[in-house]
């Protein structure tokens, strides 16, 4: 069965938009992975941690036939390709995945929470999303909701005339 999931993914350190357009190029070429649609592109601040530069933030729509802990394995091995290391907890990163919604799927592993644990706290996750649910009603509500709810005060702008190529 294909099924449609949201990522959010991050990236600041090195070219920013070159990890994004790496990460979504890997994306692409893994198998059980279609990459449906990708977000603006947004800067952001840094979240949790402010003292390093400010991210550049992206939603993916993708469809999948992968399990849940598989994709999460797809995605941890885009982010080694990008050359992720977890140094500190909210710290700088070359590239970030994390996948934030997958329907209305209640997720709960020892690896994997979804909805994303933190996603509905989040401006730059929830923001690009948005963006991608026009014809998904159920993730549309679920963002919806958060986004009413939501009391994120950083700050997230688009940035203007650039683009992440997802063919």
């Amino acid at each position: 069965m294909t099924e449609r999931v949201y990522l959010s993914v991050g990236t600041n350190m090195g070219d920013r938009l070159a990890q994004l357009q790496q990460a979504v190029v890997r994306l692409g070429q893994t198998t059980g992975i279609t990459v449906e649609a990708v977000s603006s592109v947004y800067e952001t601040q840094p979240w949790g941690k402010l003292d390093q530069a400010n991210f550049y933030n992206i939603a993916v729509a993708l469809t999948t036939t992968l399990a849940p802990e598989a994709l999460l394995a797809a995605l941890h091995q885009v982010e080694q390709a990008g050359h992720r290391e977890r140094h500190e907890h909210w710290g700088p990163r070359t590239i970030d995945l994390d996948i934030a919604y997958w329907g209305d799927r209640q997720i709960q592993t020892a690896n994997l929470t979804v909805p994303h644990p933190r996603a509905a706290e989040r401006n730059f996750v929830l923001l690009p999303i948005q963006e991608l649910t026009g014809d998904d009603p159920v993730v549309g509500d679920q963002v919806a909701q958060a986004l009413r709810a939501n009391r994120d005060l950083s700050w997230i702008k688009k940035v203007k005339g650039v683009t992440i190529d997802h063919e």
